[in-house]
C-alpha cells in the first residue's frame, strides 16, 4: 500500500483531438543556438549536446504561471520541442525522426539568476531549471500533419518581439540529439525533448503576457502571475 498518493502524470494535449500524451520525461538541450551561447557567455564546443532535466510538476500546458520564488530574474526561453511515439536505444541518426510522435512549441523557464551563480561556481543547474511551471508545453502537432524544414519561431513580450529565429538553426539537429540521447538512455514513448532556444532571452515579472509561435504548430500563450 502507498503511504501517500501517487503524484499525477501530466499529459499533453494534441491539437484537434480529444487525446492526451502522458510525459515520461523531459530533457533540454542547452546552448543550442550559436546567437544565444555568445549572449550568455557560453563556449560552445561541437563534439556532444549536454542536457538538463525537468521534473513532472515543471509541466503545464499554459495559462497563468506563477513567478516562483527565489529569483529576482526570472527568464522566458523558446524552444522547438517534440514527444517520442516510440524508443529505443542506440538509434542511428538517419531514422531518429521516425521516432517522433508529435511536435510543439515550448517554454524553458529560468531562474537567471540562480543559474548564473550556478555557472561562476561550476554546480548543477537544478534549482535554475526544474521549476514548478517552468516547461510550458503547447498543443501537439503530429508529426504525420508537420515536417521539420526551416520554420520561423517568435516570442513576443506583451506584444514586443524579443526572440526571432528559425528552427534549421540549431547547432545540434534534431536527428542528432535523438541519437546522442539513445546512447545515453534508453528512450521511450512520452519522453518531451525541449531542443534549445535562440538568442533574446530576457527578464519577465508578474503580469507579463508572452505569446510563442512556430510557423504551422499550435501556438502557445502564458501570463506570469503573482510571486508564490
Amino acid at each position: 500500500m502507498d503511504l501517500f498518493p501517487a503524484p499525477a502524470i501530466p499529459r499533453l494535449t494534441v491539437l484537434n483531438s480529444d487525446d492526451t500524451i502522458p510525459v515520461n520525461r523531459v530533457f533540454c538541450v542547452g546552448r543550442n543556438y550559436w546567437a544565444h551561447a555568445a549572449e550568455m557567455n557560453g563556449e560552445v564546443e561541437r563534439d556532444a549536446p549536454f542536457y538538463f532535466t525537468k521534473s513532472h510538476h515543471a509541466v503545464v500546458g499554459g495559462g497563468e504561471i506563477p513567478f516562483p520564488p527565489g529569483t529576482e530574474n526570472y527568464h522566458h526561453e523558446f524552444e522547438l520541442s517534440f514527444v517520442l511515439g516510440t524508443g529505443g536505444k542506440d538509434i542511428d541518426a538517419d531514422d531518429a525522426i521516425s521516432h517522433i510522435w508529435g511536435w510543439c512549441a515550448g517554454l524553458d523557464m529560468t531562474r537567471r539568476d540562480l543559474q548564473n551563480y550556478a555557472k561562476e561556481k561550476r554546480l548543477p543547474w537544478d534549482t535554475s531549471k526544474d521549476i514548478p511551471a517552468g516547461a510550458v508545453l503547447g498543443p501537439v502537432t503530429p508529426a504525420a500533419d508537420w515536417t521539420l524544414g526551416t520554420q520561423r519561431m517568435h516570442l513576443s513580450v506583451n506584444g514586443e518581439i524579443r526572440q526571432d529565429a528559425h528552427v534549421n538553426e540549431l547547432i545540434w539537429s534534431v536527428p542528432e540529439i535523438i541519437a546522442h540521447l539513445s546512447r545515453l538512455y534508453t528512450l521511450t514513448p512520452g519522453d518531451v525533448v525541449m531542443t534549445g532556444t535562440p538568442a533574446g532571452v530576457g527578464p519577465v515579472g508578474p503580469g507579463d503576457v508572452l505569446e510563442g509561435e512556430i510557423d504551422g504548430l499550435a501556438p502557445i500563450k502564458t501570463t506570469i502571475g503573482a510571486p508564490t
